[in-house]
C-alpha cells in the first residue's frame, strides 16, 4: 500500500485513534447510507471549511467547491459541476442549496483589483463565470469597498446560474428547494445571508 503523504500520516492516525470511536456508530450508518439535506456550493479556499461553519456531522452535507464559489450556467457538455447539482437535487432530494462567498476571496480580489491574468490562463477562463457580476460593480467603489461589493454581487449572479439548471428549476417550481446565499467573514466567523436578488445584506445568518 502507497504511503500517506508526510505530514497527514500523523493527522489520520489521530482522526483512528480520537475522532472516529465516539462516532463510530455514526460511521456505521453512513457506510450504507447516504441522505445529505443540504448542498453547500463554496469556494476551493482553503480556509473556507463548510462542515465546520455549519456545524454540520458527516453525511449532513453535499459539498461542491470551485475557485470564487462559480457556478456555470446550465450547458449541454459533459460537466462535474452541473452533474453533481443534478445528483444532489434530483438523486439525494437536498431541500436546500446554499452558495457561500467569503471575505479575502482571492478570485474576487484578483477581479476587482484588475490583476494581470497571464500566468494563470485557466484560472483567468473559469472566472469568465463572473463577469455578469463585475458589471454590476459602480466605478466610484475602489479598494476593499469594491472587493466586499463584488464578492456579494457574484453570490447572487451564481445563483441566478444556479437556476438556469433544470434540475434546480424544476425543484423550485414545486416548492420543493430553497436556495440561500451567504457571505462567510473569515475574520470575525460572521455569516450573512444575503437578499439574493440585490446581492445585499438581509440579515445575519450567524
Amino acid at each position: 500500500m502507497p504511503e500517506i503523504a508526510a505530514g497527514f500520516e500523523a493527522g489520520v492516525e489521530r482522526f483512528r485513534r480520537e475522532a472516529f470511536p465516539p462516532r463510530a456508530e455514526l460511521f456505521r450508518r453512513l457506510a450504507t447510507t447516504h441522505t445529505p439535506n443540504a448542498l453547500f456550493i463554496g469556494c476551493s479556499d482553503a480556509r473556507v471549511v463548510p462542515e465546520l461553519i455549519t456545524q454540520r456531522e458527516p453525511g449532513e452535507l453535499f459539498v461542491i467547491r470551485t475557485a470564487g464559489n462559480l457556478v456555470p450556467a446550465y450547458g449541454q457538455g459533459a460537466d462535474g459541476i452541473a452533474a453533481s447539482i443534478e445528483y444532489a437535487v434530483n438523486a439525494l432530494g437536498v431541500a436546500d442549496i446554499v452558495v457561500c462567498g467569503h471575505s479575502a476571496c482571492g478570485a474576487m480580489t484578483a477581479l476587482a483589483s484588475g490583476t494581470d491574468m497571464s500566468s494563470l490562463p485557466a484560472t483567468a477562463d473559469w472566472l469568465r463565470h463572473a463577469d455578469s457580476s463585475q458589471a454590476l460593480l459602480d466605478a466610484s467603489q475602489q479598494g476593499e469597498e469594491r472587493i466586499a461589493a463584488l464578492i456579494r454581487f457574484n453570490v447572487a449572479t451564481q445563483l441566478t446560474h444556479l437556476r438556469t439548471h433544470p434540475s434546480v428549476a424544476r425543484a423550485l417550481a414545486r416548492d420543493a428547494l430553497t436556495l440561500h446565499g451567504w457571505v462567510y467573514d473569515i475574520g470575525s466567523g460572521r455569516v450573512e445571508a444575503l437578499d439574493t436578488a440585490a446581492g445585499a445584506p438581509a440579515r445575519q445568518a450567524a
